[in-house]
């Protein structure tokens, strides 16, 4: 068979493999089994090599950015006399030094790498210094004495609001049937809003790059960057060379949660400068404090809404205005809003509804994407207005969800605000099932009965759905490409697109491959992400991660499986249909070869042991214009119970429980899946209860550190049962699974509300909870439950 067939004929198998989901027999490693981390080991043992962590010459330069000490200004000129005389330094660069385009925006060309004209916030970077040390740098970019006319600066999103300082025009919107009519014909209304604060990404691992200089002016770049491809894009602009001069390659970040997806542009393109200016390899990482100020955060939202309903809580009409603050130039702020509009609805129906969104901006850092990408904002938006009607109501949130909930697949009511059809819902199955594994009535019976005895303390439950959908809304980004090499000892070296950020993508797609040829794991190289060999990647966000490079992988092994099988024939004298792949071996009934000897004798007879493989998403279309289409391929669902108890007098409280039933589809690996699910639900709480971000009406972060800015620690962690929802995902792919990187970050809306609930019963009125719920905000909505002015 030549080999245009075969791979025409392997490029169909790929879907029927992941039809099947053929799992590993034999074999120690394939899919569906649950594996430590690749570099599990390494972590803990503190043998991971980061980009600080690689081995430079002994004449690597140093790095660090000079920063705007105010929020907004015209910037007259920089006196660096005193920088460039400092102990250690050797270059100063502005603007002016930059050889191709000073910008470092992902893509609307707004975002200058070094300022120009103007300031647009406190610790925008103005000039950068190269030094002999990390320190020698850090102490000189603080010399410098800025000429800055300041203007006023606007800070909040209540400041853009009343200035009219938006991204576009006018709100961009959803429309289904007629909102306003519905809401005025209903029987009861009610209207509400809910501010919502940002996050820090708090990375492990701060932004850091290493450049090394090549011949032929090329450049090598190490980055901590979820989007390879776009960092070598941004450096050859910078540099004015094309992109083949610029090769990028990521090993393992030390976190990443969207914060490196485009904020790690401009610490690779200073030092790939710096390098080729001084032909010397050049560093730059970021202190924490440095990178709070300089990088942007998960968005700040303000949501409003108005809606009508009828006696059972069930929606007739809704309108939501969702607001956010993105900072100073566009960054991400398009598609992360768009998402959050996407996920306004979450699981529940809503027959008529308009969705609009303000993009305001700020002089404060350009807010970026951030795990669940603008979802879990909109997300949070109706469950409090959920919970806000069942108040009104006097009934259990829990109904009030149920009667809203999109009808199970075949119903009448299952079309988003946006026209997608939700063919694949699984939550009236999921929910009931978690209520009998958290035990929900009678916990929340027990809750009643200790709220009306104690006066000081009270506590709250809350159970709440997630629906999230699957894909990249800008279309063209759901595309990967992959490239294996089987060697003639029969081990597997692979490549793909994706970066690895700690939460388990590398091994999981290892798995594929192990399964996809009958090998153990152990046969399969896990190799760094680089541009040389895996060109025009997509980022590794979204939640597709997985999907998209493990069926290019697939693609890929596949190929290669076929043309192994059509020589297996050969030597095992059969036809091709009697060859299996099983168990390390290559079988025709009874007789069989080893996979490393069918590898070797395939090369001996002149057959190719190496092929790219390539996936694209089907399914997906979106018309922005018009705001409908199908922008998801398919949904991944989840729900929370979270239980917790407050102290009345102080405001501070404790999550005491919670039980979480998750949707992976069939998993790859249920132990890395486990692991995400348990640390997105601690970075969600985290964002709705104890991290928060402070500006002066300066426009300064005072929180700006661990001593001021406050993850969840150990001792925050309730005690926590985790379970998978074992059922298939029905659409095509790899291997019926689901991605499980930013859902699960929702299922701590469930903890957020379970406070809101304790603020519930201190008093008749509803409590009106922010977020994050800080000790302060959780008097100030017990003072509110009471009727009582703060």
């Amino acid at each position: 068979m030549n080999r245009d067939i075969r791979e025409r004929r392997d490029r169909a198998a790929i879907a029927a493999a992941a039809r099947t989901g053929a799992e590993a027999v034999g074999i120690v490693g394939g899919v569906t089994t649950s594996l430590p981390h690749d570099s599990a080991l390494k972590h803990v043992a503190g043998r991971a090599a980061y980009v600080d962590d690689i081995p430079t010459p002994a004449n690597c330069v140093h790095i660090a950015f000079g920063l705007s000490p105010v929020a907004h200004g015209r910037l007259r000129g920089v006196d660096l006399t005193d920088v460039r005389t400092a102990h250690g330094v050797i270059d100063v660069l502005t603007a002016a030094d930059i050889p191709g385009r000073n910008d470092s925006s992902s893509s609307a060309g707004d975002e200058p790498l070094l300022a120009t004209d103007m300031v647009h916030h406190q610790g925008q970077p103005v000039f950068a210094v190269i030094a002999r040390t990390h320190l020698d740098a850090r102490r000189a970019a603080r010399l410098a004495t800025f000429d800055i006319d300041e203007l006023p600066a606007l800070i909040t999103i209540a400041d853009a609001m009343a200035a009219k300082s938006w991204f576009d025009p006018q709100p961009y919107q959803f429309t289904k049937g007629e909102a306003e009519p519905a809401i005025a014909a209903a029987p009861h209304r009610l209207q509400g809003s809910i501010e919502i604060g940002g996050q820090e990404h708090f990375y492990l691992e701060s932004q850091a790059a290493l450049a090394i200089p090549g011949e032929d002016g090329d450049v090598t770049v190490h980055a901590s960057s979820q989007h390879p491809t776009e960092i070598q894009h941004k450096v050859a602009d910078a540099l004015g060379v094309p992109f083949n001069a610029v090769v990028v390659e990521v090993r393992r970040m030390g976190g990443g949660f969207g914060g490196k997806e485009s904020q790690g542009n401009g610490p690779a393109m200073i030092a790939a400068i710096a390098a080729k200016r001084l032909n010397r390899p050049a560093k730059i990482r970021y202190d924490r404090d440095d990178d709070f100020v300089i990088t942007g955060k998960r968005h700040d939202f303000v949501i409003d809404y108005d809606v009508g309903y009828d006696d059972e809580g069930r929606i007739e009409g809704v309108v939501f205005d969702q607001k956010a603050r993105c900072g100073w130039s566009l960054d991400l702020s398009l598609p992360v809003c768009d998402r959050a509009m996407f996920h306004a609805d979450n699981a529940y129906h809503l027959p008529h509804a308009r969705i609009r969104s303000w993009r305001c901006r700020t002089n404060t850092q350009s807010n970026t994407a951030f795990r669940g990408f603008g979802g879990p904002q909109g997300l949070v938006g109706i469950e409090r207005m959920l919970d806000h009607i069942a108040h009104a109501l006097g009934r259990d949130p829990l109904e009030v969800r149920r009667v809203n909930l999109y009808d199970r697949p075949g119903g009448a009511r299952v079309m988003t605000p946006y026209g997608m059809e939700v063919e694949d819902n699984i939550l009236h199955d999921l929910i009931p099932a978690l209520e009998v594994q958290s035990d929900y009535h009678a916990r929340r019976a027990n809750i009643a009965a200790f709220n009306a005895t104690s006066k000081h303390l009270k506590r709250g439950i809350s159970l709440t759905p997630v629906k999230f959908g699957i894909s990249f809304t800008l279309s063209h980004l759901n595309q990967a490409a992959a490239l294996v090499h089987v060697y003639t000892d029969g081990s597997v070296h692979m490549n793909h697109g994706g970066t690895e950020m700690g939460q388990g993508l590398f091994v999981k797609i290892a798995q594929v491959a192990a399964t996809a040829f009958q090998i153990d794991l152990t046969r399969v190289k896990i190799t760094a992400t680089n541009t040389g060999k895996s060109a025009n990647t997509s980022p590794t966000a979204a939640s597709s991660g997985t999907d998209v490079n493990g069926m290019a992988v697939l693609n890929a092994c596949q190929i290669i499986r076929a043309r192994m099988a059509d020589h297996a024939a050969v030597l095992l004298q059969t036809n091709v249909e009697n060859i299996e792949f099983r168990g390390g071996r290559i079988w025709a009934g009874d007789r069989s070869v080893s996979f490393p000897d069918l590898a070797k004798a395939c090369w001996m007879a002149r057959i190719h042991m190496s092929s790219t493989g390539y996936y694209a998403t089907p399914k997906i279309h979106w018309d922005r214009p018009a705001g409908k289409g199908r922008p998801f391929y398919y949904f991944a669902y989840g729900a929370a119970v979270t239980e917790a108890i407050i102290d009345t007098f102080t405001g501070e409280y404790r999550l005491t429980r919670a039980h979480i039933l998750h949707d992976a589809g069939r998993s790859l690996n249920p132990a890395i899946d486990i692991g995400q699910i348990e640390g997105g639900y601690i970075q969600g709480t985290g964002w709705l209860t104890t991290e928060e971000l402070c500006f002066d009406a300066k426009g300064r972060l005072s929180t700006h550190a661990p001593s001021t800015y406050k993850i969840p620690t150990a001792s925050d962690r309730p005690d926590m049962t985790i379970k998978l929802w074992a059922e298939d995902n029905r659409e095509d792919t790899i291997h019926k699974s689901k991605a499980v990187g930013e859902p699960p970050l929702m299922l701590g809306t469930s903890a957020f509300l379970a406070l809101s609930d304790a603020c519930a019963a201190c008093g008749p009125h509803f409590p009106n909870l922010d977020a994050p719920a800080t000790p302060e905000r959780v008097l100030r909505a017990i003072a509110t439950a009471n009727g009582e002015r703060w």
